[in-house]
């Protein structure tokens, strides 16, 4: 055994990647898989309904409310929320992963970020940010995927979703899509590097 050894992680990293709606969370994640296939990307569960192309098991778990409900009941969610009108759930098997030590990436929304931190506190915070909420807008528009009154409520909760930053440990500008995915790399390789206490 080598003197050090009992400074090196041996669980996993839980990696929070929260931003607002139309940040470009999953398209960033798709991004970094090509560069640095070495995590896994939790499946929120949620009970919106699926945009077109969202893939049941890949993009997101789509069950009823009810199903929800009961699985909250069951204890099977690590962290729950209610967000934009609809419910969305980590699963509590990404603690099992976690001691098997893979890492894992969860794209979730800030409510749900500050949650899981307070439930795993050794998870790390990422806030991805647009350029501008002018630019934000832009984005869900392009989408054509909300109606004009979801556009309306989702900028709203952006504002108060950027006031959170400072529960975050760090905050990535997505200008570029490759520089984004970068300097996410960069965070989780740093993490990985980082001295276990």
């Amino acid at each position: 055994m080598r003197t050090w050894d009992k400074y090196i992680r041996d669980w996993g990293l839980l990696i929070i990647l929260s931003g607002p709606s139309g940040v470009g969370k999953d398209t960033v994640l798709a991004e970094l898989e090509k560069m640095y296939p070495n995590f896994r990307r939790c499946v929120t569960t949620t009970t919106r309904k699926p945009r077109n192309g969202e893939v049941d098991g890949v993009d997101y778990t789509f069950i009823s409310v009810d199903e929800f409900r009961a699985r909250a009941e069951r204890g099977e969610f690590l962290e729950y929320a209610h967000v934009h009108g609809n419910m969305y759930g980590t699963p509590a098997w990404v603690e099992d992963g976690l001691r098997d030590g893979v890492d894992f990436v969860l794209s979730v929304d800030v409510q749900g970020g500050i949650a899981i931190k307070k439930i795993v506190p050794s998870a790390v915070m990422i806030f991805l940010a647009p350029p501008s909420l002018e630019e934000l807008e832009n984005r869900l528009r392009g989408r054509c995927t909300e109606s004009e009154d979801d556009v309306t409520k989702r900028l709203l909760n952006a504002r108060r979703e950027l006031d959170q930053i400072p529960h975050y440990e760090y905050l990535i500008e997505n200008d570029s899509l490759a520089k984004t995915a970068e300097e996410l790399k960069a965070v989780i390789i740093a993490e990985h590097c980082r001295i276990k206490q």
